[in-house]
């Protein structure tokens, strides 16, 4: 039983035994305090998610009360809109909860029916999503991909800026094909291991000096204090490119993270209902993101080696440490051996699931090459797509089995003893894995992004943005870089994107461009969440490793957060331009009353 008392400044609660009085009854065993302290203060303040969620829907109710019968439609659809938005932003209710709002909102408010809303959460993005997610997870499940990094760790060697590279790629490659947060998660676990040896070898040196020399001099303290601040400026270099390499690989491919699928399915339904196929496969992503995101992780190593190796210049040559130095890299190099060569060799799950990842990568980029062929081409246009592959490679890891069946292998022997052949992947293991929160997520914005369009929200909006016609529609690209990359900071990445992806896009439709020219890079600005912990999970992870500040990340991710823009923008009108034709408005756009009734021809 539980007993609460307060006083002026205080509140208490004080848990007691319900049979108190039955002397003869058991003790009870409670981990939990007796008596509870609670400031008064810190109990109306952890309230405050109470007050966010029953004040916002009150303090916008104005934004439809005030709008005449004529534009009441639009309104509504903006007032769920602004709604969501503030709960995705204080994360008052968690994420995925504020993205099933529409469900309620929308039909309540006479947006959409109850149907129509609830018949977008799950489409063609979604399996395409789901499929990727289950190769990811018997990837995670056989621990393939630890064997990727210690394999490539181990090629690399210990030397610092040859450690660091090869942390950034093997992070910024995993990242692209599973889940950033378990690539991060995996990668810390690792880079912290490497850290302990290197600060056991540290202090092992240092106390050989002592017995060989006795008492330190001033000089050998000077010594071992630069040595000390050299292995803390590694120590935070290794772990925030942990975290920067997972947020920049997710970039390199569709499936990388949730804002690529949030573009995908935006620019599907832009692209469609103007009688025209969105130019954005798995493949053609490749040709714009790829090169894009190895830029940006480049980038961020040189910009690593510089402002915490203090290598002058961002010296990209791996073998100039010091002579006295290379017993203590050669040990963390025989570490690194003896932590592979643990894995064994390589399993018949692992080959399995090696292979299968590989088809199911070719297979993602060879169906549509970018309208110039593609084993799509043998089927009936418009049938198939990314997701088609997908589901079929991910249904594949609940049939191939774990191990070879002896049964098919050897005579079979009554006697003999056979091991449960299992299949790769259970579903309880995929249960545990699946980020099932990311769907509601993205089916949010689904709803919402239709939900605009069809009250014609999206059309008014583009009418309002008409004053930045005058604008160069490049700086205008460079503006709402910044704006998305530092909001990115403090909101959910692929919240910020689904917000973003309607307005933008009546927004270049409106101003007569392609809209893909807004939308692509500000869907890819997203990721650029380097200066804060709470900014994406990988971040988070790597802040709770205990190496680093709040400090270190700000001043390190402010100048990636201000580069990285640029270089964006330099993709966008380079390579990006001359395949996707950013430049070039489709006439298709001119001709849809629904998108472009605003636009006056010319």
């Amino acid at each position: 039983m539980t007993n609460t008392c307060s006083d002026d400044n205080n509140i208490y609660i004080v848990n007691k035994p319900s049979n108190s009085d039955d002397k003869k009854s058991m003790p009870i065993i409670d981990s939990s305090p007796v008596l509870e302290k609670i400031s008064l203060g810190k109990h109306l303040l952890s309230m405050w998610y109470l007050a966010v969620i029953l004040l916002t829907p009150i303090v916008f109710l104005p934004v439809f009360l005030l709008v005449s019968d004529q534009y009441q439609r639009q309104a509504r659809c903006g007032y769920t809109i602004a709604v969501m938005a503030i709960y995705w932003t204080t994360e008052a209710l968690p994420i995925a909860v504020t993205s099933l709002a529409p469900v309620v909102l929308l039909p309540a408010l006479g947006v959409l029916t109850a149907k129509e809303v609830s018949s977008v959460y799950f489409n063609d993005t979604t399996m395409l999503f789901v499929g990727g997610m289950v190769a990811a997870a018997a990837v995670e499940t056989w621990n393939v991909h630890k064997r990727i990094a210690l394999l490539v760790l181990k090629l690399v060697g210990a030397e610092p800026k040859c450690l660091l590279l090869g942390i950034c790629l093997v992070t910024w490659f995993l990242s692209m094909w599973i889940s950033n947060t378990a690539t991060t998660a995996m990668m810390i676990a690792i880079v912290q291991a490497l850290l302990a040896q290197f600060k056991e070898m540290k202090a092992h040196d240092k106390t050989q000096h002592v017995k060989l020399n006795g008492y330190s001099v001033r000089a050998q303290d000077k010594t071992d204090q630069e040595a000390d601040a050299e292995f803390v400026r590694l120590s935070k270099a290794l772990t925030l490119s942990v975290a920067y390499s997972a947020n920049i690989g997710g970039v390199a491919s569709l499936t990388g993270t949730g804002p690529n699928l949030v573009l995908l399915a935006a620019s599907q339904k832009v692209f469609e209902e103007v009688g025209l196929t969105s130019p954005i496969t798995f493949s053609t992503w490749f040709i714009y993101g790829l090169p894009l995101s190895l830029l940006l992780m480049l980038t961020m190593y040189q910009w690593m080696v510089v402002f915490f190796l203090r290598c002058k210049g961002g010296c990209l040559c791996c073998c100039c440490s010091p002579e006295t130095k290379r017993g203590q890299i050669e040990k963390v190099n025989a570490m690194i051996r003896d932590e592979y060569k643990k894995l064994g060799p390589v399993t018949y799950a692992q080959g399995s699931i090696l292979i299968a990842f590989f088809l199911l990568v070719v297979a993602w980029v060879t169906r549509d090459l970018g309208g110039i062929g593609g084993w799509a081409a043998l089927f009936p246009k418009g049938y198939l797509s990314d997701s088609t592959p997908s589901i079929l490679f991910g249904v594949l890891m609940f049939v191939l089995p774990s191990s070879i069946p002896k049964a098919l292998t050897n005579r079979l022997d009554k006697h003999a003893t056979y091991s449960r052949v299992t299949p790769l992947l259970t579903w309880r293991q995929l249960q545990d894995k699946m980020p099932w929160s990311l769907y509601f997520l993205l089916g949010g914005g689904y709803a919402i992004a239709h939900a605009a369009t069809v009250s014609g929200l999206s059309k008014w909006i583009g009418d309002q943005l008409m004053v930045f016609r005058s604008l160069d529609q490049w700086l205008f690209l460079l503006i709402i870089g910044y704006i998305v990359t530092f909001a990115t900071e403090v909101t959910s990445n692929t919240a910020i994107a689904t917000l973003m992806m309607p307005i933008l896009a009546q927004m270049s439709v409106s101003l007569q461009i392609n809209p893909l020219f807004f939308m692509y890079p500000a869907a890819v600005a997203t990721s650029f969440a380097f200066m804060l912990p709470v900014a994406t999970p990988p971040n988070a992870i790597v802040f709770s490793s205990g190496t680093l500040k709040v400090i270190d990340m700000v001043t390190s991710g402010l100048f990636l957060n201000i580069v990285c823009v640029p270089i964006l923008i330099l993709a966008t009108a380079t390579w990006g331009n001359a395949f996707f034709h950013f430049d070039k408005f489709p006439r298709e756009f001119l001709q849809n009353s629904t998108l472009a009734g605003v636009v006056k021809s010319a």
